[in-house]
């Protein structure tokens, strides 16, 4: 018998993200809390096509930055619980901030699926969105759903299941420019070197380094730093000195911006 594919399901608040897992789980759904946490923790189950799901609705966040409770839940869960997807619902009618997300979870490099929540809104405001193209742009299933009237949430299943089957994370790279990315590989490769990764995707794990993450550098530095922590202090006063920014801005601007 084969096990259950897990969701996750994530997204900004307010994006359509809970009325999602509800049209996923029905009345099939127990509500706790993480361990350790006051956070909320909502799971369920369903059945579609004769696959089995267990499908958790994640903290909405509008980042994976890990500054507040619901963020660092959101991404230890993706990171240590390793569901078989992350579905992120995003608002079609407002894709820049809330593709944000999407490219944080890309860089992850955990099997991603985008529903394009709100197309019908998207629509009415005269706004037409080629999925297609914007699914080969960031290297993930783009999926239009009009969650409020349960629409698409079939295709969204199907397009899990053909994820899980293809066993494929996203084949996009996010890059982020002439003067920030040769600085993120020279760091990626001396993560790689380094072993401090563990099983996390090295280029993320330099990413959050830059951005000076309390959780990532607790990770790699405890165990000995093993001359990382002077690259990483030199290559961030470098950026700044160049680009006149803090670095985490620097970071985040150009993911909003960001080259495929």
């Amino acid at each position: 018998m084969e096990r259950p594919i897990t969701i996750a399901v994530a997204g900004n608040p307010n994006s359509g993200k809970t009325t999602v897992f509800n049209h996923l789980t029905g009345a099939r759904q127990h509500v706790g809390n993480y361990p350790g946490v006051t956070v909320e923790k909502k799971e369920g189950a369903c059945r579609w096509n004769g696959r089995d799901f267990h499908v958790v609705d994640l903290p909405g966040t509008y980042s994976l930055t890990a500054r507040s409770l619901e963020e660092r839940v959101a991404r230890n869960f993706v990171i240590n619980e390793r569901p078989d997807v992350v579905v992120d619902i995003v608002d079609a009618s407002n894709l820049e901030r809330n593709l944000y997300l999407a490219t944080q979870f890309i860089e992850l490099g955990v099997p991603v699926v985008v529903a394009l929540n709100m197309i019908d809104v998207a629509e009415s405001q005269g706004e037409h969105i080629d999925e297609e193209l914007l699914s080969r742009l960031l290297g993930v299933p783009m999926v239009p759903t009009v969650a409020t009237k349960g629409k698409g949430i079939d295709a969204l299943l199907e397009a899990v299941v053909s994820l899980v089957e293809a066993a494929g994370g996203p084949e996009i790279q996010i890059r982020y420019g002439p003067e920030l990315e040769p600085h993120i590989e020279e760091l990626t490769a001396k993560v790689e070197a380094s072993g401090q990764a563990g099983e996390l995707n090295p280029r993320w794990v330099a990413i959050k380094l830059l951005e000076n993450d309390d959780e990532v550098n607790t990770r790699v530095f405890d165990d000995g730093d093993n001359g990382l922590l002077e690259q990483v202090l030199a290559t961030r006063a470098h950026i700044e000195q160049v680009i006149g920014d803090d670095t985490e801005i620097a970071i985040a601007d150009r993911r909003y911006g960001c080259d495929y």
